[in-house]
């Protein structure tokens, strides 16, 4: 039984790691304002958040993690480079699965830098790579923003393309919007009903929605029912692409295959190939790196180009050990006005010293 003790020593020894690479460390509030950020995590979390309210703060909730407290903290002072470490509690419900722990200590690193992204990316991957030295686990990683450059180039209407961005992270809707859109499956008969005829009613209006709104969003079902179906071949690209799990030298040839017929996601390959090039100067081995293009896509939703963790080979009960990826969209979010490409990934200190008595 790991101590909690001993997990703050851990944590301790950690967080200097990143501290020697010159970050400053930060502590955010544990309660956060859930107004402001709530509605930047992913699904899970949004469902697993503390929620509370206050008189005078209004909606609060118990810190779920901390990048986005500290993307906020450092975007309210300017998108200036910078390094940040934390180490401290987080809090989620279990809903599901009661063995699990609903309070945890994290250790992270953010980096905010300009200068070259792909090294960025490397430099957050290889840190947190050689703290887990000697564990028993693999590490994983992939890219949303190949995905997300799928979607945008598609032949299709952008009311489409927008709702299969919003799902992204939801494998099984964004599948059933992409057998919808090129009409493999039939639409809904509540909605064809809504698509046919005129909806005139005399019945009191209920509810929040306003006529207008009623309206517009017919308008809007049947502008999507009058689009044309998107075509076999795009939704099998954006199936072949999905698919790829290799190592990453194997996935960047695959990738790069697929962008001769989908060139929309050329550039955001030769992203993945300039960080395997960084990850390689950082003493990576890249031969044996594996990349799944799908990875990601039920973790943070801020998320939206490199994304990675670090899996126990031996324990696929255990949460993922360590995550992280990139970031760029949130500091836009939540920049007044500023931006700054942004990285970073935790660890769970408490998993890793569990790991290690297991060996």
């Amino acid at each position: 039984m790991v101590t909690r003790s001993e997990t703050l020593a851990k944590a301790a020894a950690l967080r200097a790691l990143f501290e020697a690479q010159g970050a400053v460390v930060v502590e955010p509030p544990i309660l956060q304002p859930a107004e402001t950020l709530l509605d930047l995590y992913g699904e899970d979390i949004r469902a697993r958040a503390y929620v509370t309210s206050d008189a005078l703060r209004g909606e609060q909730m118990l810190r779920p993690d901390y990048t986005l407290p500290v993307v906020q903290m450092h975007m309210s002072h300017g998108a200036e480079p910078a390094r940040y470490t934390y180490a401290g509690e987080v809090f989620r419900r279990q809903e599901r699965d009661p063995a699990r722990a609903n309070e945890y200590i994290q250790v992270g690193y953010e980096v905010f830098d300009r200068l070259d992204p792909a090294a960025a990316d490397a430099e957050v991957f290889a840190l947190i790579h050689d703290a887990m030295r000697g564990l028993p686990v693999r590490p994983v990683t992939g890219d949303i923003g190949i995905l997300t450059a799928a979607v945008a180039g598609l032949e299709t209407t952008q009311r489409r393309k927008d709702a299969l961005m919003r799902h992204l992270w939801r494998p099984r809707r964004f599948r059933a919007l992409l057998d919808r859109f090129s009409g493999k499956t039939p639409v809904p008969p509540t909605r064809a009903a809504l698509l046919e005829g005129d909806v005139a009613c005399d019945a009191p209006a209920i509810g929040l929605r306003g006529r207008d709104e009623i309206d517009a969003r017919i308008a809007a079902l049947r502008e999507d029912a009058a689009a044309p179906p998107l075509s076999g071949g795009q939704v099998a690209l954006i199936q072949s692409l999905l698919d790829i799990r290799e190592t990453l030298p194997y996935a960047l040839s695959q990738l790069r295959d697929l962008a001769v017929d989908l060139p929309a996601i050329a550039v955001a390959v030769e992203r993945v190939a300039a960080r395997s090039d960084a990850l390689a100067q950082r003493g990576i081995d890249i031969d044996s790196l594996i990349f799944e293009a799908s990875f990601g896509r039920v973790s943070m939703e801020y998320y939206d180009g490199f994304v990675f963790g670090f899996r126990a080979t031996a324990r696929p009960d255990l949460p993922t050990i360590a995550t992280g990826g990139r970031y760029d969209a949130l500091t836009r979010l939540l920049g007044r006005g500023g931006e700054i490409p942004a990285v970073g990934g935790v660890m769970r200190p408490g998993l890793m010293l569990e790991l290690e008595a297991a060996q």
